[in-house]
């Protein structure tokens, strides 16, 4: 097993997010990730669908599954670790991203995964999310939006549209939402990206991108909760969702609907869903992924609404940036060789001037 040697700009030496994490000895199949565990989730979940997508996925980028991390929090989508035949941590409400961050430091072979929701990642673990984020730890993060609080049935989330009744909002939520997207970019997240739970192709496609970026990779991916929340995605699967859709392709204008009737063009300092024949060409915006202005990635998050008239998918924003976990690796190292670990040097940090006997 080889591993990479890291540095506080591996980024720039060319690294991504799957180096020095060893591959597979031989092709794998979706029934190489199959976990014995009975998949216990409501009949109609999305869930479902994204279990077999990831897993067909993990077979074909190949990696060892001994060298593979999947953490999970609290929710519905927390029980996903244990549908993989693969390393994984059920882990605490909101705190899967600091377990996952400390795994990425400290083991550099390993591809860690986070698995969450709405409510895990955006209530309770907001502060965890956003200093990832923030960090840029090489990671990534799935985070399933069904717009509810399923497992503890029914109860409104932090990305519940306005006016939903639920258990704990009979009369209707009075909260404004988050936009997942615009938190993600907010916090300067190097990877963001959107997938739609039934589009197995565009969530693998993400998916590898995430991957194999290096840093934190988010990616929200909006799934069904047939039981507390049905249909709140069903606009964007059914006759005429092109008109919704707005698909990401690097390189190529934001035209969209069944016969690219409509276009995104700028708008004094955002984005505008335009009729395609009301533009020139020229005013059209042509999707760049790479681009190193986190504004018009941000931009481009706003143009989702709650009503789901208009909802972007694929990747925002893939950049490159200094990641924590090679700088937290390269300090070490650095300590190292100014001074050498001495083999008593435990008992000499228990026992050092520092501490005391109390009678």
């Amino acid at each position: 097993m080889t591993i990479v040697e890291t540095s506080l700009v591996g980024a720039d030496l060319g690294l991504t997010g799957l180096s020095g994490v060893p591959g597979a000895d031989g092709p794998q199949k979706v029934k190489d990730y199959t976990s014995d565990q009975e998949v216990r989730w409501c009949p109609g979940c999305g869930d479902y669908v994204i279990l077999a997508t990831v897993r067909s996925f993990l077979a074909d980028l190949g990696l060892r599954r001994e060298n593979m991390m999947f953490v999970s929090g609290i929710g519905c989508s927390s029980r996903f670790p244990y549908y993989l035949d693969a390393y994984g941590i059920h882990s605490i409400h909101g705190r899967a991203p600091a377990i996952a961050t400390g795994l990425a430091v400290t083991r550099p072979d390993l591809s860690v995964w986070v698995v969450t929701g709405d409510g895990d990642a955006l209530s309770i673990g907001g502060n965890h999310l956003i200093h990832a984020l923030r960090r840029n730890v090489n990671m990534t993060i799935l985070l399933f939006n069904n717009r509810i609080y399923g497992l503890t049935k029914g109860q409104y989330s932090p990305t519940s549209e306005p006016g939903k009744v639920t258990k704990s909002t009979p009369m209707g939520s009075v909260d404004h939402p988050f936009n997942t997207l615009s938190v993600a970019l907010g916090a300067e997240a190097t990877f963001a990206a959107r997938a739609l739970d039934s589009d197995r192709a565009g969530l693998t496609e993400v998916l590898r991108a995430a991957a194999e970026h290096r840093g934190t990779s988010f990616v929200e991916i909006l799934q069904d909760c047939p039981i507390f929340n049905d249909g709140s995605f069903d606009v964007l699967r059914k006759d005429n969702a092109e008109s919704h859709l707005i698909p990401l392709r690097h390189g190529q204008p934001l035209r969209f609907g069944a016969e690219g009737e409509f276009a995104v063009v700028r708008r004094g300092f955002g984005l505008e869903v335009v009729a395609s024949d009301s533009v020139a060409e020229a005013d059209i915006v042509v999707h760049d992924a790479y681009c190193e202005d986190p504004e018009y990635a941000y931009a481009l998050s706003r143009l989702s609404e709650q009503d789901l008239s208009h909802v972007p998918v694929g990747i925002f924003r893939s950049v490159s940036r200094p990641t924590y976990d090679d700088g937290v690796r390269e300090q070490t190292e650095i300590a190292r060789e100014r001074k050498p670990v001495q083999a008593d040097s435990l008992q000499q940090l228990l026992s050092g001037k520092e501490t005391w006997t109390v009678g």
